[in-house]
């Protein structure tokens, strides 16, 4: 399975017969530094170049914003051209022949490269950006010369508070413009703009106007160098220092795909990964401070009675009272679901469910409407409701909302997560009476109070899959151990289907997707991909 993959069809009908494709434009042939290359109509020069190896410098360009050429940075030789040309703008012709390393383009690249530091701060120490900014990368690659300025450098204003979120050093800035279209194009809202003219020219917003639209933390990532910093991230943590391992955004139903940058155990940020069918090159505001949960609250250790437990004791605890339950009536057991695990936690919990012959209901976080932008943002933000639901028909369980549990004629509970919204006050006085056997990562809410509680990792630090709103299964990769005595959610549920008698056998997460996809007919086709091991920055180049 690849990181992003659509489920097929839910039931086997004959398909209907697809339109005729319209007539494709024919692939373009031509010649890039003496290398034959074919593209698809429509490519530009910078991208056609990649495919020979060649990395044209740039500033301005990024495959997901308009092209404004602007920084003339990624200039080359087009022969029949009587001028250089921005590779960036410029589209490939039939039988073009391009050079990007003869001495009038590889000259003209080292000017625009000496231009733009002629005023830029040496403040490299400093500077959040050090170790990921393309103008050092580039430096070093394409110039690496002392400065011929003898003369003071322009200074322009330091920290300027452009909003909650972002903190803008204008000295920094080139005025490369992608975080203006990031505003335009991504988040719909005209908030930077230039003012100012040349080397006194500057970022920033109109007077008495803030940068704060949803999703403001965008530019930072597409700043080719250190003038926008992120608030949440400012002199934290040197990018070099941390490692990244690719993942999914449990913050809503969209299922961003994204890195987790981390350090000996702990994540630092949360950065959008590109997949063109699911959020492009970008991320909600929103979604990226999702991560400070993943340290707060934490449960740890096993606990029975709100007191520190093993894992024997707890399970003994927890297994009897299920089994003197299920003695009454199967339906004395009920078994929550969470909309906010995994897909193999929740198959692993559901089986069970079906082996006790327990009620099955599920916990979702309510709908948001004023969420909805029609981009990125949904109103459902549970990362997983599709895939729970997906689970439970493939399996034949009749679903109950979690809100009534209280009204049901159940003794104990089985909890996975710490979800369970819409309880008023007369339920949740209920389900203090009842028996709860929580399997959650969090010590929060109804955990808080369990009869047991058993600890289970959270979503960064266990393999798995969650479903999007699109039904597009995406592949968890874990960045770091959980905490403690944690275990992933399934592997507790393993442990406490044994204890009561159930045979769940599982040694590894694909050991539960593998027979999870057997079961839902529309996952049938997917595959399991390898763990993604983390990878340094300080290896991995320019992220800007």
């Amino acid at each position: 399975m690849s990181d992003t993959a659509s489920p097929g069809p839910a039931h086997a009908t004959a398909p209907a017969p697809a339109p005729a494709p319209a007539a494709a434009h024919p692939p373009i042939n031509l010649v890039i530094d003496g290398q034959a290359v074919t593209v698809p109509a429509g490519t530009n020069v910078l991208e056609a170049a990649k495919l020979v190896g060649t990395d044209i410098s740039a500033f301005c360009y990024h495959p997901g914003l308009k092209v404004v050429a602007q920084c003339r940075q990624c200039l080359v030789t087009i022969e029949k051209n009587p001028k250089l040309q921005p590779s960036c703008q410029q589209t490939c012709g039939e039988g073009m022949v391009v050079h990007t390393k003869d001495a009038a383009s590889t000259l003209a690249r080292q000017q625009m490269l000496e231009f733009t530091l002629v005023n830029h701060p040496v403040d490299c120490p400093i500077c959040d950006k050090a170790g990921e900014c393309t103008l050092q990368k580039l430096y070093f690659e394409n110039d690496n010369a002392d400065s011929r300025i003898d003369t003071d450098k322009v200074h322009k204003a330091k920290a300027v508070d452009l909003g909650p979120t972002i903190v803008l050093d204008q000295e920094r800035c080139i005025l490369c413009s992608r975080c203006i279209r990031v505003c335009d194009e991504v988040a719909g809202q005209h908030q930077l703009e230039f003012s100012q003219r040349g080397d006194h020219e500057v970022l920033g917003t109109a007077p008495g106007a803030q940068l704060d639209n949803a999703y403001s933390l965008n530019t930072v990532d597409v700043c080719p160098v250190g003038a926008l910093t992120s608030k949440d991230f400012r002199f934290t943590m040197r990018a070099w220092e941390l490692d990244a391992t690719p993942s999914v955004c449990n913050g809503c139903a969209t299922g961003c795909n994204i890195e987790i940058q981390h350090k000996n155990g702990r994540a630092w940020r949360l950065v959008p990964r590109h997949n063109a069918d699911v959020n492009e090159y970008w991320m909600c505001d929103e979604g990226r401070l999702t991560y400070h949960d993943l340290r707060e609250e934490r449960l740890a250790g096993a606990t029975v009675d709100g007191l520190p437990s093993g894992w024997d004791r707890a399970l003994k605890v927890a297994s009897e009272r299920i089994i003197s339950a299920l003695a009454l009536a199967p339906t004395s057991v009920g078994v929550v679901l969470s909309a906010a695990h995994s897909n193999e936690d929740n198959f692993a919990l559901a089986k069970l469910a079906k082996a006790w012959g327990a009620q099955v209901f599920v916990a979702v976080r309510p709908l948001v409407p004023a969420r909805a932008d029609g981009k990125l943002r949904v109103a459902d933000v549970n990362p997983n409701a599709g895939g729970v639901m997906a689970i439970a028909l493939a399996l034949g369980l009749q679903t109950k909302p979690a809100h009534e549990l209280a009204d049901a004629s159940v003794k104990v509970v089985v909890m996975l997560g710490d979800l369970l919204p819409n309880l008023g006050a007369a339920a949740t006085s209920k389900l203090k009476e009842l028996e709860l056997i929580a399997i959650a990562a969090h010590e929060r809410g109804p955990v808080a109070g369990a009869r047991v509680a058993l600890p289970a990792a959270a979503w960064a630090e266990t393999s798995g899959t969650v479903t999007n709103a699109k039904g597009h299964v995406q592949r968890m990769h874990p960045a770091f151990p959980p905490p403690g005595q944690a275990l992933a959610g399934w592997e507790a549920v393993v442990r406490l289907a044994q204890a009561t008698g159930v045979k769940l056998v599982w040694a590894h997460a694909r050991d539960v997707f593998k027979d999870m996809t057997a079961a839902v007919p529309a996952w049938s086709q997917l595959t399991w991909v390898r763990e993604a091991r983390p990878l340094a920055l300080r290896f991995a180049g320019s992220r800007g």
